[in-house]
């Protein structure tokens, strides 16, 4: 049976995968509109890559899936690795910072989540 601590670790970590999921998908439309650097096939495919591993990771912790930390270390490193592709590629806009500092944020849960990240 799972702690009252760790149910709010979890919840928290699900609504980190959830906004984080959100900020991905919006930004990729407002990437697409930017044009040049902020539309290519690897920027664009990492955030949606970013937003498909924080949904399904949500997914596995809302079914209290034993595998939910596995899903959880996935979700950390590529949420790393977006938040290091839209910093790079940031360059003062709102949006794209605010999609670095979610996919910051749902990094630092997922780690939480996962023993081996920690």
């Amino acid at each position: 049976m799972m702690s009252q601590e760790a149910r709010q670790m979890m919840q928290q970590c699900i609504r980190d995968c959830e906004d984080c999921h959100m900020i991905c998908m919006r930004t990729v439309q407002h990437c697409l509109t930017m044009g040049g650097d902020h539309a290519t096939p690897d920027h664009i495919g990492m955030m949606l890559d970013c937003a498909d591993a924080c949904r399904t990771s949500a997914d596995f912790m809302l079914r209290n899936s034993p595998n939910h930390m596995l899903m959880c270390s996935l979700c950390a490193q590529i949420c790393d690795q977006c938040a290091m592709d839209c910093e790079h590629l940031a360059n003062g806009d709102p949006m794209m910072q605010e999609c670095a500092a979610k996919c910051r944020q749902c990094m630092e849960s997922c780690r939480k989540m996962s023993p081996m990240m920690n």
